[in-house]
């Protein structure tokens, strides 16, 4: 695979929300990672061949769906959706899914999933903000994040135990601590950007994409207008 290619992925922001306090889900990645070592992150990653293939229960709902498929490539709308779920699944062991069974054999990425009677549901996605690597990193990914109410996860959402190894210190942060943390730019301004609406509860009015490519660096807002660094 080429290094520098940018690959399309989606990222999940966990909000879980008290009467008192905003908290959200964040890990630490490993010191030796390719791509933003040491850093806390939300989970995500790459879109896989395979997430094209997938079923889900239900897909993103409006105007989520259309601002997705208007911003790019309408066949992208599935497969991230998929692939936001299954990062979740895979860095954290949260369920976003729907009780049902699967009509084919799941693939490995999804045996568990499956065995613990869910098929993933893409309805509590909202789409809120698009993002590409600046050009001169190791890795280069066109970044597509999506905010979710933990309410919408089945299980205990305190049980990391079935998580992959990729993301250490899977805890949930007050939203007023973040900073504290050691987080990437990237992370800092969408979060940012959730907490300035009512997320998860409705989707934004546009979604804000900052666009990096070789000639300049943009901060658009998808279905409106471009807006001032």
């Amino acid at each position: 695979m080429d290094k520098t290619a940018i690959r399309n992925a989606a990222t999940v922001v966990v909000l879980r929300k008290t009467a008192e306090q905003t908290f959200v889900l964040m890990g630490q990645r490993g010191e030796k990672a390719a791509f933003m070592p040491n850093k806390y992150v939300f989970p995500g990653g790459a879109v896989d061949p395979q997430d094209y293939h997938i079923t889900l229960a239900s897909e993103i709902a409006e105007p989520c769906l259309s601002r997705l498929a208007d911003d790019s490539d309408p066949s992208l709308v599935h497969p991230l959706s998929v692939a936001a779920i299954r990062e979740l699944w895979e860095e954290t062991g949260l369920i976003l899914g729907k009780r049902a069974d699967w009509h084919d054999t799941p693939p490995e990425d999804w045996t568990e999933f499956a065995n613990r009677g869910y098929v993933p549901d893409a309805s509590a996605l909202k789409f809120v903000f698009r993002a590409i690597t600046p050009p001169g990193r190791p890795r280069r990914f066109d970044a597509r994040f999506f905010v979710i109410d933990a309410s919408a996860l089945s299980g205990d959402i305190d049980d990391f135990s079935s998580a992959s190894d990729e993301l250490s210190h899977l805890s949930w942060i007050p939203v007023e601590d973040v900073r504290n943390y050691n987080l990437p730019f990237i992370t800092e301004v969408v979060l940012a950007e959730v907490m300035r609406h009512n997320a998860p509860s409705t989707a934004p009015s546009t979604v804000p994409f900052f666009k990096n490519d070789e000639e300049a660096n943009l901060f658009l807002h998808l279905n409106g207008h471009p807006q001032p660094d």
